[in-house]
């Protein structure tokens, strides 16, 4: 009878381990699941401290905006006068503003401003989102470049704040961990709307962190907007550490057989936006992404996920991609190799490496959270 029992119990391990290593990507463990809403909460407001705020948000932000008509907001991105073609050229935009009193940030567009000349074979022309303070600085770095292949053009990022107001306040609502959060400001949602602001003339456009360092030719990252299939209409990078696992944990107790916030490559981990391709053409015509922006459509998504976002334009990506993973071309990693492993020390280090490991050769490097970048 022992030995009947024994053999039982030898049999139910086997299949239990088995089933393990087939449906493990996907297990909930109740180390990742927090207590309650306020314990997710906690966890994020933790994370968001590792941030250094670029700058200093008013209270009445809004009340200097300037009006801006399409019309006004298409001039803004005055580049049509370039004596370079079009079609050598790679269109790029990296957000810097209130850079006078943070050499922290100066130090991270001079990398990577410096480094995407020097391995480009391409003309770049680069948009600049900031404000007034902060173009000389941009423009007394790029000066200095070595190889004079960077056709700087400023836009005002109050008003291109302005041009999209509403959906911006709808996605600080869901995508912000508190009121005075690091990613509150209207940076860190232009990239979803950013195909209602610029000209029709602007067919694509590669959206860049300044905290990059590139190692390869940023051409080839362009060349990857040909790969797109014809449903996509943004080129993204999966997060690389167990963000959105932790984000989701909520909706991962209740719903143990998901894939939202399981690793790669069956899962879909979320989303990083420090290196955007951005299709601005089909995200025009893209019935389906717009429907996505709506007020209506970003609530109803966050209340069946139980979904509360604190990174910014990467929570609102994730959060589509959950149901329409048709509209994105996940990007290699090594186009957006992020280094933070916050998240490793704080909850999830037997998870990690299967969010963070990135195979193949390291084309970016993203210093994100503060992380050194390596040195050449």
């Amino acid at each position: 009878m022992l030995k009947l029992i024994a053999r039982i119990l030898l049999v139910v391990t086997v299949v239990v381990f088995i089933l393990y290593k087939l449906y493990g990507y996907v297990t909930v463990s109740q180390t990742d699941v927090p207590a309650s809403r306020n314990d997710l909460d906690e966890t994020v407001q933790r994370f968001d401290q590792t941030r250094k705020r670029p700058f200093e948000q008013t209270e009445r932000e809004s009340d200097v905006f300037k009006t801006q008509n399409t019309q006004q907001l298409h001039a803004m991105w005055n580049w049509t006068n370039s004596p370079h073609s079009p079609t050598d050229s790679v269109f790029v935009m990296i957000p810097f503003c209130k850079a006078r009193h943070n050499a922290n940030l100066q130090t991270k567009f001079r990398t990577c401003v410096t480094s995407m000349s020097a391995f480009s074979s391409a003309h770049i022309v680069l948009f600049i989102a900031g404000d007034a303070e902060s173009r000389e600085i941009a423009d007394d770095i790029v000066s200095g470049l070595q190889k004079k292949n960077v056709e700087v053009h400023h836009i005002d990022v109050q008003g291109l704040g302005e041009g999209m107001r509403d959906t911006i306040s709808t996605l600080q609502q869901h995508f912000s961990s508190t009121s005075d959060s690091y990613y509150t400001h209207t940076l860190f949602y232009l990239s979803t709307a950013i195909h209602r602001l610029a000209p029709p003339s602007l067919h694509r456009l590669i959206m860049l962190d300044a905290d990059l360092k590139f190692k390869d030719d940023i051409r080839r990252l362009n060349d990857l907007f040909d790969r797109f299939l014809p449903s996509n209409v943004i080129g993204i990078a999966h997060e690389n550490q167990p963000v959105y696992r932790h984000v989701l944990s909520m909706y991962r107790q209740s719903h143990p057989n998901t894939r939202a916030g399981s690793p790669p490559p069956e899962g879909l981990p979320g989303f990083n936006s420090g290196v955007l391709l951005l299709d601005l053409d089909r995200l025009r015509r893209s019935e389906r992404y717009n429907t996505m922006l709506d007020t209506d459509m970003i609530q109803s998504l966050s209340k069946k996920y139980l979904y509360k976002g604190h990174l910014g334009d990467q929570d609102f990506y994730t959060l589509v991609s959950l149901e329409n993973e048709e509209l994105f071309f996940v990007l290699p990693c090594g186009w957006n190799r992020q280094l933070c492993r916050w998240w490793r020390d704080n909850g999830y280090k037997d998870v990690f490496d299967s969010y963070f490991a990135c195979h193949g050769p390291i084309s970016v490097y993203h210093g994100n959270c503060n992380t050194p970048i390596p040195d050449d």
